[in-house]
């Protein structure tokens, strides 16, 4: 049986996780899945835990709606929207990089980044960073051109 390609992987991953598809995440992840968020320092060990965080998470997963999510880009970078939105996906071989927004229940959008770590055609370690949103400092205004972030 030919292993499917990282991208695939990881596209299925992602979308698994928007649509609250604990099945396929299940199926998707190695049972000794790790994440390591290093901003709170923890880390998750095992894919029994995983789920558990994500069946359990205040609020909810964020979630899609099916019906208004498209695909745009080539192999190795495409855009999903709306609400939980994969900006980027670039990668090759078993390492990947996830780029995207994440809508908090109480409304604010935060930027994050994991790096996806692929065995054998499954997900075994993820590493999320979460960037919060905060105002730029005046004293950088000379220097710099505002912008509107991506799912802000």
């Amino acid at each position: 049986m030919t292993e499917p390609s990282g991208r695939s992987v990881v596209e299925r991953f992602a979308r698994a996780l928007q649509n609250k598809d604990f099945d396929e995440i299940e199926a998707l992840v190695t049972d000794d899945f790790t994440d390591e968020m290093p901003q709170s320092g923890e880390r998750v060990r095992g894919k029994a835990n995983q789920l558990a965080i994500l069946r359990n998470y205040p609020g909810g997963v964020g979630t899609i709606d099916p019906g208004s999510a498209r695909l745009v880009g080539a192999e190795d970078k495409w855009v999903m929207t709306p609400s939980f939105t994969a900006l980027r996906i670039e990668g090759s071989g078993d390492v990947y990089t996830y780029i995207g927004t994440a809508r908090y229940p109480n409304g604010e959008t935060w930027q994050m980044i994991a790096i996806i770590e692929l065995r054998q055609g499954r997900v075994a370690k993820t590493t999320t960073w979460y960037a919060a949103p905060f105002e730029a400092p005046e004293w950088r205004a000379p220097y710099v051109e505002r912008f509107s972030p991506p799912g802000a």
